[in-house]
């Protein structure tokens, strides 16, 4: 079966729509708490979820992804096909058209020259742009008429949806961004904290890191919708504050990213205010160990190529016993319950793109991993840590401020130091951690440590876009104003000649093959290290009615269909 054969049969999913509501804004206020506090509304500009799911309920891509990552039209007409004459027969460009009569929240129409110039915007050579693999292979990008869009590969291109397709790669309005270009992207203040959206809400105010006040878009092209007339987008605290603001003092309708202790969880469910919702799809909680080096006294070259090679990380001994004394069951049952199952894999699901290659991980070995370092000649020193040339293993390793991380890393600590790994840990607030300010020293984009840990996932079911994260170009560095998805820095010509081929391979038994090729060439770098598969929980007021919970693409996907109920 070919990819060019499934294109032919395909069919867009639409899902049956909701019970027609009254009116717009018939239902009040909305409350949702992020306790992960957004730092932008520009998704280009930072690769963090809280900032791409805060601004899905603004600006919109052409097709969104549902429940079960099957692809919507959102502001296209349709799904394009090879059948239906939308993709071409060489698969060398695809053809959207836009739904008619669809306006930005400023009233004035949504046409394809905002497609031409959101892709020239995240593709400017003076700038950095945090969702540019969606671009990869775009050669150009036509506004055929206003409301025909064709984008245009340098290849033929077997998976053709991801250029405005999902949260990650909506289009901006050429009206406002249009001075923004390069370099000046991150100065646009004004645009990059209220743009002007064609979704279901606007901004009113926008308050870095702390708070987002919205109102219904009045020019939105569902007339009835949405059902809320204002929403307040809390940011900031802690998952345990936000879990009991919905589920027990009931300030809060909806809370996201429910990262504690699943009995506590349990416990405040049983309250009878609120319910705990779980997706799984692509979330791996993983430790990203830094290829370069950190060193302060580099200055500018810190934790860049220009500044050298990490000098022990990038031996792959040192990674491959620092994954072998980690007990992921016990990470799981103490921080995730059935929201978690252990995993080797960076890329653990579609099935089809799934390896196996790597599951010897699942088994806690302490004494494996210390005759890996034995074998690589890490002697333990007089105080215990391992040395060699004069290096010590001694990390710095820092997360995000959040009760299960901070567990995870205690217990982590715990067990490198049975091996010989000194281990030093630092945690960071949130919205400063995944904020894209490139001026701060504390983003998990600068990588200012030896390794650090969080989740990360994608949009839509084809992997191709998330595994070209990790192309060399991809790594952060003061020429992109530290943007860039390739957080360790890793860098291999082997790899990035997959992602090319990844890019012109048609059969999808082939495209898996590949995929699982640069999942184990990840693994076998220990550049990263899985830790858990992810279920995402949430939590929703039992009188919020729509909710339809999402891993494949922003978890608030269908915002416009919310409503309340009794």
């Amino acid at each position: 079966m070919t990819l060019k054969t499934t294109l032919m049969g395909a069919a867009a999913a639409v899902a049956l729509a909701p019970a027609a509501f009254a009116e717009r804004g018939a239902d009040g206020q909305l409350n949702i708490i992020y306790w992960q506090a957004p730092s932008t509304l520009n998704p280009f500009l930072s690769g963090g979820t809280k900032e791409v799911e805060a601004a899905s309920m603004i600006i919109e891509p052409l097709v969104r992804f549902d429940a079960g990552g099957n692809m919507v039209p959102w502001l296209a007409a349709d799904i394009p096909t090879v059948e239906n004459g939308g993709v071409a027969e060489d698969l060398k460009s695809i053809t959207w058209t836009l739904k008619e009569g669809v306006s930005w929240s400023d009233g004035t129409p949504l046409t394809a020259a905002d497609a031409v110039f959101t892709w020239e915007y995240c593709t400017h050579p003076e700038g950095g742009c945090a969702q540019s693999s969606y671009f990869d292979g775009v050669s150009s990008v036509e506004a055929v008429d206003d409301l025909t869009i064709k984008v245009n590969f340098t290849e033929a291109k077997p998976f053709p949806y991801t250029a405005f397709v999902g949260s990650e790669s909506p289009l901006i309005q050429k009206a406002q961004f249009q001075d923004c270009l390069g370099a000046k992207a991150p100065e646009c203040t004004d645009a990059n904290f209220g743009p002007i959206g064609t979704g279901p809400f606007m901004v009113s105010e926008f308050k870095p890191n702390d708070v987002i006040t919205l109102e219904a878009n009045p020019n939105f092209r569902e007339a009835d919708k949405p059902a809320f007339a204002t929403v307040t987008f809390k940011g900031g605290g802690d998952a345990t504050s936000a879990a009991r603001a919905v589920m027990e003092t009931g300030e809060y309708d909806y809370a996201w990213n429910l990262q504690i202790d699943p009995t506590v969880l349990d416990d405040m469910e049983s309250k009878g205010k609120g319910k705990v919702v779980v997706a799984f799809a692509t979330s791996v909680e993983r430790l990203h160990l830094n290829q370069t080096n950190p060193d302060p006294a580099l200055g500018d070259q810190r934790s860049t190529l220009a500044g050298g090679p990490h000098p022990f990380l990038t031996d792959p001994a040192v990674g491959k016993a620092l994954s072998k004394a980690i007990d992921r069951d016990l990470l799981v049952e103490i921080g995730y319950g059935a929201g978690g199952k252990p995993v080797c894999n960076v890329l653990p699901a579609p099935a089809i793109y799934t390896s196996t290659a790597n599951d010897d991980c699942l088994t806690q070995d302490i004494e494996g991993a210390k005759k890996a370092l034995d074998d690589a000649g890490w002697v333990p020193g007089p105080d215990g840590i391992r040395a060699k040339d004069g290096v010590r293993l001694s990390v710095l390793f820092q997360t995000s401020t959040n009760a299960v991380r901070q567990d995870t890393q205690a217990l982590i600590k715990q067990w490198w130091s049975e091996i010989g790994v000194e281990t030093e840990l630092r945690n960071i607030d949130a919205s400063v951690f995944f904020g894209g300010d490139p001026g701060s020293p504390d983003t998990f984009q600068k990588l200012y440590a030896d390794l650090e840990m969080y989740t990360n996932n994608f949009a839509g079911v084809d992997p191709e876009a998330y595994m070209a994260n990790w192309k060399c170009d991809e790594i952060p560095s003061p020429e992109s104003q530290w943007q860039g998805s390739n957080m360790q820095r890793f860098c291999s010509d082997e790899y990035d000649a997959l992602v090319r081929e990844l890019s012109m391979t048609a059969k999808l038994e082939d495209r898996a093959a590949i995929v699982k090729k640069q999942n184990d060439m990840l693994m076998a770098s220990y550049s990263i290290i899985p830790l858990v598969w992810r279920g995402n929980p949430s939590a929703h007021a039992l009188s919020l009615g729509g909710v339809e919970m999402n891993d494949w693409d922003s978890e608030i996907w269908n915002i416009k269909d919310w409503h309340r109920i009794d």
